[in-house]
């Protein structure tokens, strides 16, 4: 008994700061899942789950976020106008409170 004593009074006593970087990654796993959480982006996570972001919309720097899979895709806004032939396929409106429905046209015609 008296050997464990003198065993556990022989270690070094700033050996418990070695653990203090193992605290240290779980506290930074924890904000990163936490901050996660609390900007509802949870689904970046998930490797099964399409999402599309829109991050500063209707400024100048707005980027578009698009994860398929393990694939990001960011793609920034330019001032440049593009133009060619295509078809309307649609309405867009944008209701007081800024959330946009999109209507399809009617394909019957």
């Amino acid at each position: 008994m008296r050997r464990l004593i003198e065993e556990i009074e022989e270690e070094d006593p700033l050996s418990f700061i070695a653990n203090l970087f193992d605290v240290a990654v779980v506290l930074a796993l924890a904000f990163m899942v936490m901050l996660l959480i609390s900007y509802n982006m949870v689904d970046l996570l998930n490797p099964k789950a399409e999402v599309t972001m829109v991050k500063n919309p209707g400024k100048d720097n707005m980027q578009i976020i698009i994860k398929k899979g393990k694939e990001i895709k960011v793609m920034n806004m330019t001032k440049e106008i593009l133009g060619g032939e295509g078809k309307k396929i649609g309405t867009a409106y944008r209701l007081k409170d800024g959330t946009i429905i999109y209507v399809p046209e009617n394909e019957s015609k």
